[in-house]
């Protein structure tokens, strides 16, 4: 099925990013991407988004797990492709982080570094966009293409 080979190809881009920045930045080493706009920094984060939840991992790995089995009922409930796509994006980027939760004791590996002026926005990976991008599909999903059934 084309929606497991997306899934473990959004885990994979995720865990190549994470490596490529463990094994080639410092943690706390920041590389000037765009200066003053955006970095490649090496960050740790025991918690979730935002750094809420900061050492939480007992609470994390769990909740994505449950979550995660959610996520795979509904992909093969519905038959929607755009629908099925957004919840691969969200599960990929859950299944990323979660293998960082489980097998990284010192966090889950962030990198992408971006600053606004004076506003620094938290680091985050590649999973944590897979996640916000798969729920901006889902949203759209929901508020322009699904249609209840009307009985």
């Amino acid at each position: 099925m084309i929606f497991i080979v997306l899934i473990a190809a959004f885990v994979a881009a995720d865990q190549l990013t994470k490596y490529i920045v463990v094994r080639n930045i410092e943690f706390g080493d920041k590389i000037s991407v765009i200066d003053n706009f955006f970095y490649l920094t090496h960050w740790r984060n025991t918690g979730a988004a935002w750094g809420i939840m900061q050492n939480g991992r007992y609470i994390l790995v769990p909740v994505t797990v449950v979550l995660s089995i959610l996520i795979v009922y509904f992909i093969f409930k519905n038959s929607n492709k755009f629908y099925r796509f957004s919840l691969s994006m969200i599960l990929g980027g859950a299944l990323g982080n979660l293998i960082d939760r489980v097998f990284r004791t010192d966090g889950v590996v962030d990198f992408l570094d971006f600053q606004f002026g004076n506003y620094h926005f938290p680091v985050f990976n590649v999973a944590d966009t897979f996640v916000v991008v798969g729920t901006l599909l889902l949203a759209y999903y929901t508020l322009f293409i699904y249609k209840e059934d009307k009985k």
